[in-house]
């Protein structure tokens, strides 16, 4: 409810300031009783000394957008579950169905191979028609979210880059809203937890993995979207180079995910500056 509270405290006249969840539980861990009298004294303690960091209220827009791809993968994932569940259960009457059947083509494949059998049309039947259903409302969904990124100029720039597609390209600006916001394009890989996690105390400097922090789904959609820069594109670039080098050194996974944080710094520069995508290295620019 912290959007809907900001933005009408906001419209009412009122000073609102939303802070960082995880900095003020830490403060507010240190006292050894919890009632609701100490955590008021505990924030407002917090808000008095400064120690706190803001967040950034996306707009009611990107709330939109999020929404819209929130409901399309929704629906996605139930045609899927639906889809395994019927694998499941033609497996105990001994039906196998094949590894890879495109969505558009289950039914096809699956009323078939049950019309012989009046258990399996009783059972199977009702689970089928809620699929096709499932998955039509899912077609119009992306057809939604095919349009409103090709009507969206960042995203139609953003898109320039290899592997970046609709999908990826909304998610991101939905996710940042504000480039404005980041005074470095670099810290946005580190926002979305694409960076690695560092404890050093005296003697001992460990570098971990990533830290995972941030919106989970840009971070998934980043790691599809340079994925596909390196295995699936034909076309040429200086990232790409960058990425398949390091696919040779460190493995696949890491170069993925490194190049999953190059693209959040590129998609924002790109962004920033109302850039396209440059695939060769520009002559005379470092």
């Amino acid at each position: 409810m912290s959007q809907h509270l900001f933005f009408g405290l906001t419209e009412a006249g009122f000073d609102v300031i939303c802070m960082e969840a995880r900095q003020v539980n830490a403060a507010l861990s240190a006292m050894r009783n919890k009632t609701d009298r100490n955590d008021a004294r505990g924030i407002a303690q917090v808000l008095r000394t400064g120690w706190f960091s803001p967040v950034h209220m996306k707009s009611r827009e990107a709330h939109g957008v999020r929404a819209l791809l929130s409901t399309r993968r929704a629906l996605l994932k139930k045609t899927m579950d639906l889809a395994n569940e019927c694998r499941g259960l033609l497996k105990v009457f001994g039906i196998r169905l094949p590894k890879t059947v495109k969505h558009g083509s289950f039914d096809d494949v699956v009323r078939p191979l049950i019309e012989m059998d009046e258990v399996l049309v009783h059972a199977l039947v009702p689970l089928l028609d809620a699929r096709a259903v499932l998955y039509q409302h899912f077609l119009e969904l992306d057809r939604r979210v095919k349009l409103a990124a090709s009507h969206d100029d960042v995203c139609m720039r953003v898109m320039t880059v290899p592997g970046v597609g609709p999908i990826a390209a909304l998610t991101f600006k939905a996710a940042v809203d504000d480039p404005a916001r980041f005074r470095k394009s670099r810290t946005v890989a580190a926002h979305f937890g694409l960076t690695p996690r560092r404890y050093q105390s005296g003697e001992h400097d460990n570098p971990g993995r990533i830290s995972k922090a941030g919106d989970r789904d840009v971070r998934a959609t980043l790691y599809a979207a340079a994925n596909a820069l390196l295995m699936r594109t034909m076309a040429g670039s200086q990232i790409k180079t960058w990425g398949m080098r390091l696919i040779r050194t460190k493995g696949r996974r890491r170069a993925v995910v490194a190049v999953a944080r190059k693209l959040a710094v590129l998609l924002h520069r790109m962004w920033t500056d109302g850039t396209e995508f440059r695939p060769a290295k520009v002559e005379g620019v470092a």
